[in-house]
């Protein structure tokens, strides 16, 4: 999912979730970025988890694009990173939607959302360390933990 086409759109992408509790009342946000423009989005559930933040952070975002685009989407979630940069999703859709201990993969909605989205893109995960002063990964925490229903 990570080969550059020049006629694409190249688009860069920041997200992030927050959950108050886990589960517990929960917020997502992303910051798009094409040629200088920034968009924000954020949203927020009543009952969630931050795994299901992080992936509707990740799916909202690629789902702003109205048509396929090059994609970098940088996130501080090791299991939405993981999930691309080591396939895991292939061995999942092999087996039903089992992960590797037999157990059902938590969060397929969300995953299937995301996946298909990615699909539609080429995208390049790129691990961004968390509370580390990356700008646009701060403001995305500041856009999610502001989107928590309280």
């Amino acid at each position: 999912m990570a080969s550059v086409d020049a006629k694409r759109k190249q688009v860069e992408i920041y997200t992030d979730g927050a959950c108050s509790g886990n589960p517990g009342p929960g917020g997502w946000a992303a910051v798009l970025i094409y040629e200088g423009h920034s968009k924000e989005i954020s949203g927020g559930e009543k009952q969630t988890t931050n795994q299901r933040m992080e992936l509707t952070a990740a799916y909202e975002a690629l789902r702003q694009l109205k048509e396929p685009c090059d994609v970098t989407l940088h996130s501080d979630s090791a299991y939405v990173i993981n999930c691309f940069k080591q396939k895991w999703y292939v061995g999942w859709r092999k087996k039903g939607w089992m992960n590797s201990k037999g157990d059902p993969v938590q969060n397929r909605d969300l995953w299937e959302l995301l996946l298909a989205q990615a699909e539609r893109h080429q995208v390049n995960f790129e691990k961004v360390k968390g509370h580390a002063g990356v700008l646009l990964n701060e403001r995305c925490d500041e856009l999610a933990r502001a989107a928590v229903p309280r």
